[in-house]
């Protein structure tokens, strides 16, 4: 897929505009004035889903190029209940493909960064190990559900994990593989990583987080919620 294909999102507006502006109110506010339009069942769902999502697993991605692969990663993310994911863009912004994220940009959120350093320097903070994925990784997919808090650092389709965020990488994974090919592309291989490493844990997300996305999921389940915000606090 061409960068230059039309609709491509800029990783910068992966949240809709209009939600990046609810969420320039306190989740409080916004959830005071949405929760009495939507319907007990939704609201159900909504706390089920959040009560799932992790913090303990998130993914660095090193300067992705191909949009479909950002977004094959985003929605992978999304579908393992992965909250926070991080691009190193080097040279180029991200990029996600709109037809290949299919909404799942809305519920996760994503940071970009300008050096590597800082996102190192971000992650370790929180207490997560980074693991680069490689195809002679002394781990195997299995080994990463032993690992309390987990950063899977994933690499540039052609030229892998740039060297000095390898050399920030304690541990290194691998996808066992059968076949003659050497490789999986890489939105295969994080999906694969992901499903592995999220297996059988409990959802983790703090308290605050969980009030922020329950407030995201409010806004989004209510038709017409911008009016209904704009009406109590004019822009």
């Amino acid at each position: 897929m061409r960068r230059g294909t039309k609709g491509m999102i800029p990783g910068n507006k992966l949240v809709p505009p209009l939600v990046a502006r609810a969420e320039r109110l306190a989740p409080e506010q916004v959830i005071a004035l949405l929760e009495p339009f939507v319907l007990p069942r939704r609201r159900e769902r909504l706390c089920a889903m959040l009560d799932k999502r992790l913090s303990s697993v998130q993914v660095l991605f090193d300067a992705p190029h191909d949009p479909h692969n950002g977004a094959a990663v985003v929605r992978s993310c999304e579908a393992f209940g992965v909250q926070f994911v991080h691009v190193v863009e080097r040279g180029e912004s991200f990029l996600a493909s709109p037809t290949v994220t299919r909404g799942s940009e809305k519920w996760i959120d994503l940071r970009a960064w300008t050096t590597s350093g800082d996102a190192i320097e971000h992650l370790r903070a929180q207490g997560l190990e980074l693991v680069a994925a490689h195809p002679d990784g002394e781990l195997s997919p299995l080994d990463l559900t032993g690992i309390p808090r987990l950063a899977i650092v994933i690499g540039n389709e052609h030229d892998g994990i740039a060297v000095d965020l390898a050399r920030a990488c304690n541990r290194r994974v691998r996808v066992p593989m059968r076949g003659f090919v050497e490789s999986l592309n890489v939105s295969v291989s994080a999906a694969v990583l992901l499903a592995q490493a999220t297996l059988g844990r409990q959802g983790d997300l703090s308290e605050t987080d969980r009030r922020r996305l329950y407030a995201r999921g409010l806004y989004f389940s209510v038709a017409k919620a911008e009016q209904i915000l704009t009406e109590h606090f004019p822009l």
